[in-house]
């Protein structure tokens, strides 16, 4: 597979969609980062997605380096437009059997649309997270 460079990739969307990833590099501590993504191609699968986003994010220097060099590798919606917000301050810990992004599944059909904000995480330290929610704060 053929790896784009971040114009070619947003360029060959069929619909200007605009998506949020909010970058989590800890749980415990709130630490992330959100990223615009503007004109995402919907039609391409989860998993070409976040392959764009491991290359992409590593490339960005306006980002420090934890964040760049960081382990991502799971997907989940945060918020889609003119739904409901969750009052947690970093990722909803519940419905994770409908906001978790299946790889294999379209954006469209995993239920990305416009100003959909999606969180990009390591779902090992999700998991100890989410079994002892506890935080430094």
């Amino acid at each position: 597979m053929k790896l784009l460079d971040r114009q070619e990739f947003l360029h060959m969307a069929p619909e200007d969609v605009t998506i949020t990833v909010r970058l989590i590099r800890s749980f415990e501590h709130r630490n992330f980062k959100p990223i615009v993504y503007r004109g995402v191609n919907l039609d391409q699968t989860v998993k070409e997605f976040m392959v764009f986003l491991k290359h992409d994010v590593s490339l960005r220097t306006s980002l420090p380096p934890p964040f760049r060099n960081y382990k991502y590798d799971k997907l989940k919606i945060i918020h889609q437009a003119y739904k409901s917000k969750t009052n947690e301050l970093v990722l909803s810990l519940e419905d994770d059997d409908k906001l978790l992004l299946k790889d294999n599944s379209t954006m469209k059909a995993a239920g990305i649309a416009n100003e959909t904000e999606i969180a990009f995480f390591c779902e090992e330290d999700y998991k100890n997270y989410k079994a002892n929610p506890i935080s430094s704060w």
